[in-house]
């Protein structure tokens, strides 16, 4: 979790069409999403993935989605919100079970991580230390860094005996060469170019030395770029824009550097259970994706049919023995 530098964030609510930028509030109207979803259904079919029978039944359930009106739920503005003030609001839930998203992350990290030999290893954007948390029973010495204090303060609780800095990504308060591993997981969309990142991670890296990244690929199908939204922040509903990043712009910041890719994986959501809805669920939280995919399960199934959610990097730093 990292604050953007001055100016970063202005695309988030950038028009694709015209170009203008609106900065503060995000308007989230339920129906809105839900006729886009049943419209990236609609064109999986139209390439041919689906047949007469599921176009038709799409087309009907969009009829009756905009027949509804505001029973789907009621639009509502959200205001921006900045990392800090997001992380804030979300330190004291973000270790609750259950968060399938969170599962499949840790898994192919700590995959990687399990193969390295032990040595002094960084949590770039530690949030509450789950990462760290490994790193330590691994026989690392560990450093946490993170712009929040709130989850700093539970990733000191969770790892007394690791060494935790209050820091951005753009600015690692470490010397030179300084780490065997860096680790940097979900915090890439917080910032607009990775460039600056990748450098300052590979500084404090040592030769030969490891960096293991992971980040998002958005909540929305087919990369299109996804607010993280919460309810109960301070300020009322809140959006964080997040930076979508291409596979090519990892490698592009990357390679310049010295680091050299060994793994690469681009895992998918598990498919959600076949369901249907008779009568159709209440009214839904414009902030909650799956409250709204509850309207249009099938749709949602399609739409999000092998969509990655994840990208994981494996790097290494030439040289070293």
């Amino acid at each position: 979790m990292t604050p953007e530098p001055d100016g970063a964030g202005r695309d988030a609510g950038v028009g694709r069409a015209t170009g203008t930028y609106h900065p503060v509030v995000a308007y989230w109207n339920p129906l809105a999403y839900l006729v886009g979803l049943e419209g990236v259904a609609l064109l999986s079919a139209f390439a041919g993935e689906y047949d007469r029978e599921f176009t038709e039944a799409r087309l009907a359930e969009v009829r009756a989605l905009l027949d509804s009106g505001s029973e789907v739920g009621h639009a509502i503005e959200a205001q921006l919100v900045d990392v800090v003030g997001a992380y804030r609001a979300w330190a004291a839930s973000y270790d609750q079970p259950g968060n399938a998203f969170y599962d499949i992350e840790q898994s192919v990290v700590w995959d990687v991580l399990d193969g390295l030999p032990p040595g002094i290893a960084l949590d770039a954007a530690c949030g509450t230390g789950r990462h760290a948390e490994h790193l330590a029973s691994l026989g690392h010495r560990v450093i946490g860094a993170d712009v929040s204090a709130d989850m700093l303060a539970r990733a000191r609780a969770k790892v007394p005996a690791a060494e935790f800095h209050e820091a951005d990504l753009h600015h690692l308060p470490l010397p030179d060469d300084h780490v065997d591993v860096a680790v940097c997981a979900l915090a890439l969309a917080h910032v607009p170019e990775l460039a600056p990142v990748f450098a300052e991670l590979a500084r404090v890296l040592r030769p030969g030395g490891h960096l293991v990244i992971s980040d998002v690929r958005g909540l929305f199908p087919d990369g299109i770029r996804s607010p993280l939204a919460r309810a109960g922040i301070d300020v009322g509903p809140a959006f964080l824009p997040q930076h979508m990043h291409l596979a090519s712009e990892y490698v592009s910041a990357a390679l310049p550097l010295g680091l050299q890719v060994r793994r690469c994986e681009e895992p998918r959501m598990l498919p959600a259970p076949e369901t249907h809805r008779d009568p159709p669920p209440g009214p839904a939280s414009p902030a909650d994706v799956a409250t709204l995919n509850a309207w249009c399960p099938e749709a949602a199934r399609a739409a999000y049919r092998d969509v990655p959610v994840l990208i994981i990097w494996h790097f290494q730093l030439t040289g070293g023995a």
